[in-house]
Formats: structure tokens, C-alpha cells, sequence
């Protein structure tokens, strides 16, 4: 009974840790490639704002992190950088600067969703015409299956 009882947590461990690194691993096997140098500088040259992202803010961790500039335009939102890899990213843009979920909670209903991130070194994502980044502060990730605070950066 002690030996059946001991495989089974066993197998639920093993199970676990596989369950958890499958989540972390498949993002990065079925991430498309990253966009071209090309198209990155065009995106830069295009924007009117930027933002920096850090991995030292309050809400983000050692799974959950961005770093690099975010250049925003009026068509595209470009990083250049790193995000840490994961499913179901989203792109906000928020009337003010977040760095929690908690904050981000808060003001989900005053932010706007632009698109989907789907890369984890550098992403383009297209910014739909009904959509004014003039008329936000801050861009925002945010992992939509965990809800998940990823990481954010002030433009203006």
C-alpha cells in the first residue's frame, strides 16, 4: 500500500513538471518566425513614440518578463528585444503606466487590445485603423489563459 501510494505522488510529480513544461516549451515550437531586420527598422523609422521595457518591474518575475524598445506607430507596434516565452500574449495600450496585475485589472476596461503577440525576439503587430495610439500612455503584455502580467513600458 506504501509502495502504490509513493508511485502514485511519483507519477503525479513527474506528470506535473511535464504538464508545466509543456506549457512553457510549446509557445517556443510553434512561435513563428520573427520578423526581418527589414521590416523592424521600417516599423522604427514609421513610429512617433517609444517605450522601454524592464525586467525589474513589481509584477513581472523570472517567467514572466520584456526587455527592449517598443516602437509605436500609427499602422505597427514594434519590439525590439526580448520577451520571456509564453501562450496567449496580448498587446494593450492603457491610458496610464501599469506594472501589476492587480493595476492592470483596474484598467482593463479603459485599455484597448491591439493584436496578438506571437513572437519572443522582436514582434510586429498591425494596429487597427479604429485604434489611435495618441490617445493612450503605455503599451502593455499580457498573457490572456494565465491573466498574467508579463510587462509594460510608458510612451508618454
Amino acid at each position: 500500500m506504501k509502495k502504490a501510494l509513493l508511485l502514485l505522488v511519483s507519477y503525479a510529480v513527474v506528470g506535473g513538471l511535464g504538464f508545466g513544461a509543456g506549457i512553457y516549451v510549446l509557445p517556443i515550437l510553434t512561435a513563428p518566425a520573427a520578423p526581418l531586420q527589414a521590416a523592424l527598422g521600417a516599423a522604427e523609422a514609421a513610429a512617433v513614440y517609444e517605450a522601454k521595457l524592464r525586467r525589474d518591474l513589481e509584477g513581472s518575475d523570472f517567467l514572466h518578463w520584456g526587455e527592449g524598445t517598443v516602437h509605436i506607430g500609427p499602422e505597427t507596434i514594434a519590439l525590439v528585444g526580448r520577451l520571456a516565452p509564453g501562450p496567449n500574449y496580448r498587446l494593450y495600450l492603457s491610458p496610464e503606466f501599469v506594472e501589476t496585475e492587480a493595476a492592470f485589472l483596474r484598467l482593463k476596461g479603459s485599455m484597448v487590445q491591439v493584436g496578438a503577440v506571437e513572437t519572443f525576439d522582436n514582434f510586429i503587430v498591425p494596429v487597427p485603423a479604429e485604434i489611435d495610439p495618441s490617445q493612450f500612455a503605455a503599451v502593455v503584455i499580457w498573457c490572456e489563459s494565465f491573466e498574467q502580467f508579463i510587462t509594460a513600458g510608458s510612451y508618454r
